[in-house]
């Protein structure tokens, strides 16, 4: 893909145990890659699906806690729920393909 990306995992109560930024990947990517996991593992679902004015309440509301921006994934196993991830700093698109491979490479449900 040739984007660097930032990562964050939470577990299911949405603290986050694991971050990452690639070099080159935009520092305030890493805000937006936390609140992506810890918006799905709050919803049990991917982000990217509330409409923009919801997306922009819940971001108020939450003082940028929660947002619609794809590329945040729930991470279930045998649909249970063990966490989620968060990428940011690519299009929507390439941080819903970059979440999806990181939930294949550990084998959790796909969605």
């Amino acid at each position: 893909m040739g984007v660097p990306q930032c990562f964050v995992v939470v577990d299911a109560s949405g603290e986050t145990i694991a971050s990452l930024r690639m070099d080159g990947a935009r520092y305030l990517s890493m805000h937006t890659a936390q609140a992506k996991a810890r918006t799905a593992a709050s919803i049990n679902a991917a982000t990217g699906a509330m409409s923009f004015e919801a997306g922009v309440a819940a971001a108020i509301a939450s003082r940028g806690g929660v947002t619609s921006l794809p590329g945040g994934l729930p991470i279930r196993f045998e649909s249970r729920l063990a966490g989620a991830i968060g990428v940011g700093s690519g299009s929507g698109e390439q941080d819903i393909d970059v979440a999806r491979a990181a939930l294949a490479a550990i084998g959790a449900d796909m969605l």
